[in-house]
């Protein structure tokens, strides 16, 4: 099969998938047993019936609830995500303000778990039931099972406040000027305009952070490596690679860890997905400025224009991280180039 009727197929079933997205998000932010009113107007003009009137109006909440989806959909057919109630700025302004930020920690974060849980995971594999497999077994198992929010209070503590090797809180120190916007992402604008010590100071802000999403991907990645490899250094033509003389590390990552990344790459597509979706508790603890924080912002102040808006986006990102691992399945797997 081609390589453009694949992806053809893979972009008309994401189409309708949208729309049952939008439908639901819809649908899920109006059965909130929660009124707008009572956080965006003050106290003493809640009970003021001509206010509301007026509110309800400016935000479409007195039509109906089918009139308010269609002209939701309208709006976003127009690329219109709506407005904020709560900054009353565009919801595209906004997510475009705060997303640049997340993608650079959840990228870094992945780059971190995938380096070392795809290591351990071969590591662990090759010396099946030896002390170092049961070593990464445990470390595995702990990135998994401690709570985020635990390995980020504990890091803080351990190596910024007690050891002091690493920065603080943020994205850049408090005496640090920013660099000129470019992209957003503060390494890469930083490095265009050639302020080097912005760079270096962007770097040791995201140190922290990263390894904490990135020893808690490690852990899944590690397990799932381990468990594909183990079932691939099993197959026949492993041992007739290594009957024909081949150096054991070119018999494991050519031709064992090849035939092993198909689980391994869904596993990393869900899990960048799911840091870019917005690390809520990472970012809260380490006052990063991301999409996670802005979600909890708009819940907590019932900005449903933005809760609806961000929703749209988090369902967005899982479905092109999804396209993307279909489009790497291509080349993985010769079977799809075959098929009929």
């Amino acid at each position: 099969m081609p390589l453009y009727q694949y992806m053809l197929r893979r972009i008309l079933f994401v189409i309708p998938l949208l729309f049952g997205i939008t439908l639901v998000s819809f649908l899920i932010a109006n059965a909130v047993p929660a009124d707008p009113i009572n956080t965006s107007l003050p106290p003493n003009q809640v009970n003021n019936p001509e206010i509301v009137a007026a509110f309800r109006a400016e935000w479409g909440l007195d039509k109906s609830p089918v009139e308010q989806y269609f002209t939701y959909l309208g709006n976003l057919l127009q690329g219109n995500l709506g407005r904020s109630i709560k900054s009353r700025q565009p919801i595209a302004e906004d997510i475009a303000r705060f997303l640049p930020a997340t993608i650079e920690l959840a990228t870094a974060g992945t780059l971190a778990g995938v380096t070392i849980g795809v290591a351990f995971g071969i590591v662990s594999a090759v010396w099946y039931n030896r002390p170092i497999d049961y070593l990464v077994r445990t470390v595995g198992l702990v990135g998994v099972s401690v709570p985020v929010f635990v390995l980020a209070l504990v890091g803080l503590t351990i190596f910024y406040v007690e050891l002091r090797w690493t920065a603080g809180p943020g994205r850049l120190g408090a005496r640090i000027t920013d660099p000129p916007v470019v992209t957003g992402l503060m390494t890469v604008d930083s490095a265009i305009a050639g302020q080097w010590s912005t760079f270096g100071n962007a770097i040791s802000h995201l140190i922290l952070p990263s390894m904490v999403l990135g020893l808690y991907m490690a852990g899944i990645i590690s397990r799932v490596t381990r468990s594909s490899m183990l079932e691939v250094l099993s197959q026949d033509y492993m041992r007739t690679a290594r009957s024909k003389g081949l150096r054991e590390r070119a018999i494991v990552l050519r031709h064992g860890l090849r035939n092993a990344l198909m689980p391994v790459v869904t596993v990393i597509g869900l899990s960048y997905g799911n840091l870019l979706a917005g690390a809520v508790l990472t970012e809260s603890i380490f006052a990063w400025p991301g999409i996670g924080r802005y979600m909890f912002r708009a819940s907590t102040s019932q900005d449903f224009p933005a809760i609806m808006g961000v929703s749209l986006l988090i369902a967005f990102i899982y479905v092109v991280v999804n396209l993307i691992v279909d489009i790497l399945y291509y080349f993985l797997d010769p079977r799809l180039r075959t098929a009929r």
